[in-house]
């Protein structure tokens, strides 16, 4: 039941107002002076003030200001006299929700409670959604004992409370959006904005005005101004993911904003300024990018500022047992289970699996496994084929490297793998991928992006290639989606 308290030293208003508001549900306190209203904030758990604007001693003005130093938040409807408006005014502009005339009308005033208990209750939602997001991004609540991943707290507890730039890199499903939320929300940013951008979701055009924001007109289908991540990130944090898949023109402007934190929208000439922290990350290296001119060197120092380098789960298998105990814990409580073990064989099967999915994989099992799960362990059965036994695919693919010596291929001295055959026109890791099938009958756009060390998405593209030649042809549809060699392809 929400709770009103009602300031006024008329008692005759305190009445019908304790009548009017009890009939609708509401538990009603009322105080005839401000002073006794400040004693009724300290002993009840208030969702709206309504006090007078004239009473002896404090007036309203004042009660308000009082309130604002206990419960800044608490919102507070002043009643007035029509004659003084123009200080109910003066009143909203120092804080109070809204202001009412005497004599009031029953409905106008409902209506006007209601707004001001709504948006308190909006306002403690946002700020408890803000303590338990700064609570579950703790340094303290992110998985891993290792010795790995205690240097690695050890680095970003230090880096986050900086304006540093930083540049995560690691393999895909380690967890770099979570060490980039650990830094925002463990610094002083942590109440502004964290906006996230995946760069290699999004084509060239699409990407720049998602960045940087567009004005009307400025391409077709701009039918209006629109703000770019950068301008909502202002004094908060900006993560843009797989950084790598930007293109170079892009790199430049970006480059330009890291320098000068400022910018123009896509199709306009006003400058705007910003007050962003830029966290990157990718799963490729950068450093060798930049070396062979694949990635802009100058961009790539800039963003090297504080470097955190997360390691694969096969390099810190101490932490698995922690992991699964944690997602056992999370995955039972939302699928209203209670307490849910693991077997000894279960336990041996996913020690003994190489995870190529890293964290995210193993998430996702541990989910899967709880739902299909008959009682309050998790045994072997209820695990996916390749965890319990390793195919032929899964095994070669434990690594890039394993991958390319498993299937013949031997890397071409001068060349780098992005780089294309003058004559065949196709990549060298095409060419590799190409091979791969030839030796295990097919390959899924998964594991052509591990084998490349490239996104799933840039794999998507380069495998359509193939198909759109007549090398390849696509099997099946979604998640089960293979490519084997077409019946003319020659390698």
């Amino acid at each position: 039941m929400d709770t009103i308290l009602i300031v006024d030293d008329e008692r005759n208003y305190l009445l019908v107002l304790e009548a009017l508001l009890s009939e609708e549900g509401y538990q009603v306190i009322t105080a005839e002076s401000a002073r006794r209203g400040l004693e009724c904030i300290e002993e009840n758990d208030l969702d709206v003030v309504i006090t007078d604007m004239k009473m002896p001693g404090m007036d309203g003005m004042e009660f308000m200001e009082r309130i604002g130093l206990r419960q800044p938040d608490l919102p507070v409807i002043m009643m007035t006299a029509f004659g003084s408006v123009e200080k109910a005014v003066e009143a909203m502009r120092k804080g109070a929700f809204d202001y009412i005339l005497k004599p009031f009308k029953n409905e106008e005033l409902k209506l006007t409670i209601g707004k001001a208990i709504g948006h308190y209750r909006l306002v403690r939602q946002n700020r408890q959604m803000a303590r338990e997001l700064q609570g579950k991004y703790h340094f303290g609540n992110i998985i891993g004992k290792s010795v790995q991943m205690q240097r690695i707290f050890d680095l970003i507890e230090k880096v986050a409370p900086t304006k540093a730039t930083v540049l995560i890199t690691g393999d895909s499903g380690t967890g770099k959006e979570l060490i980039a939320r650990a830094i925002h929300y463990n610094s002083p940013r942590q109440g502004q904005p964290f906006i996230s951008v995946n760069c290699g979701a999004l084509p060239e055009t699409l990407l720049e005005s998602e960045l940087f924001g567009h004005e009307k007109g400025a391409f077709s289908g701009a039918v209006s101004q629109r703000k770019g991540r950068f301008e909502l990130a202002h004094e908060g944090t900006l993560f843009l993911d797989e950084i790598s898949e930007m293109s170079p023109p892009l790199q430049v402007k970006l480059l330009r904003v890291l320098q000068e934190m400022e910018f123009e929208r896509v199709g306009g000439s006003h400058t705007l300024k910003v007050d962003v922290r830029v966290v990157a990350a990718s799963n490729r290296n950068l450093k060798e990018e930049a070396s062979s001119g694949q990635f802009r060197s100058d961009l790539y120092y800039r963003l090297n500022v504080v470097h955190v380098h997360l390691p694969s789960l096969r390099e810190r298998k101490d932490d698995l047992p922690l992991l699964i105990n944690h997602f056992l814990a999370k995955y039972a409580k939302e699928n209203h289970r209670e307490s849910i073990s693991i077997s000894s064989g279960a336990m041996e099967r996913i020690l003994d699996y190489h995870w190529p999915g890293n964290v995210r994989e193993l998430e996702n099992v541990i989910e899967r496994a709880i739902i299909l799960s008959d009682g309050h362990e998790v045994l072997v059965k209820d695990l996916p084929s390749e965890v319990r036994e390793p195919s032929m695919e899964v095994t070669a693919t434990a690594t890039a490297e394993s991958q390319i010596h498993d299937a013949g291929v031997l890397p071409i001295p001068g060349l780098n793998p992005a780089d294309r055959l003058s004559d065949s026109g196709l990549k060298v890791r095409q060419m590799r991928a190409m091979e791969f099938i030839k030796t295990h009958g097919f390959i899924t756009n998964k594991y052509y992006s591990q084998l490349a060390g490239i996104s799933e998405r840039q794999a998507l593209r380069e495998l359509s290639e193939l198909v759109d030649l007549g090398r390849l042809v696509r099997v099946g549809k979604g998640r089960a989606c293979r490519y084997v060699l077409s019946a003319s392809a020659g390698i």
